[in-house]
């Protein structure tokens, strides 16, 4: 499938690599498919990622994992949530966060309170609400990337 993106102008994306979010993103319920564009050479798991819509070519998210920023990231999350993503376990369960990048990179945030949890098997998705204080909205980490990247 061929879609003119904003971001990554026009990309082929394969129909193994969609992902279905059953019930679209927080605030973008129409929005449920998306495929997940990452720079290769880095790995699945390198920084900045982007949750790419296929319903809605300019529209993407860049992502990340939170283990990246917060170790002890850990929300807890009723179980009903998920029944229709299929059986996860570890292996299977991807969780990102979204990132917002201003151009003061300084300001660099990450949303904890809302996580996406993807069935990767599956390819199923949902994005959930944590009711946790320890995890904002916006939690600040250009430091703590920083910091990581320079080994400390």
């Amino acid at each position: 499938m061929k879609i003119n993106t904003k971001v990554f102008g026009e990309i082929d994306i394969e129909e193994d690599k969609i992902i279905n979010f059953v019930n679209g993103i927080i605030g973008f319920p129409d929005l449920k498919r998306f495929t997940l564009i990452y720079d290769a050479e880095k790995g699945v798991n390198a920084g900045i990622r982007w949750l790419q819509c296929m319903d809605e070519p300019t529209f993407a998210l860049p992502v990340m994992d939170p283990l990246a920023v917060m170790d002890s990231y850990n929300p807890v999350v009723d179980d009903e949530l998920f029944k229709k993503l299929g059986e996860m376990h570890e292996d299977n369960t991807l969780v990102l966060v979204s990132a917002t990048i201003p151009k003061d990179i300084t300001k660099m945030s990450v949303n904890l309170q809302g996580p996406f949890v993807i069935n990767v098997d599956e390819r199923k998705a949902c994005q959930v609400i944590v009711d946790n204080a320890d995890y904002p909205v916006k939690y600040y980490v250009y430091d703590i990337l920083k910091a990581r990247k320079g080994g400390e």
